[in-house]
């Protein structure tokens, strides 16, 4: 019923930048938080940074003042500005929402992305 797409991951070197983008479709009445986690092997998933349907946000302590989520309402789309990366950023990074469908509007349903790998070389 609804899909999130990943884009914008690569390989970049320690001090750089990447944009991240993450587009729901489908039967999609309304989005709640929208967020990014990240997953490396051998670690558990880690929330990164997440944004409200009205703009609040909240962010890891690793990534504080290096990393920005912002988010399009009306297309859907979460965006996450990664820069002066580390090698330690290197995982999939997944997008996540919360969303009510088209048909059960009263439900808040979890939907993931399949994820994009970022990888940070020293």
């Amino acid at each position: 019923q609804v899909q999130l797409v990943e884009s914008g991951g690569g390989l970049v070197q320690a001090g750089g930048s990447l944009r991240l983008s993450c587009a729901a479709s489908g039967r999609i009445f309304s989005i709640n938080a929208m967020s990014w986690y990240r997953q490396s092997p051998g670690k558990q998933r880690e929330l990164v940074a997440s944004i409200t349907n009205g703009g609040s946000t909240n962010y890891a302590d690793s990534v504080k003042g290096r990393f920005t989520i912002s988010r399009d309402n009306a297309k859907n789309t979460v965006f996450l500005q990664m820069s002066s990366l580390k090698p330690e950023d290197t995982a999939v990074y997944l997008c996540y929402a919360a969303v009510r469908t088209r048909a059960a509007v009263f439900a808040l349903n979890d939907y993931w992305g399949r994820g994009t790998q970022v990888t940070v070389s020293s």
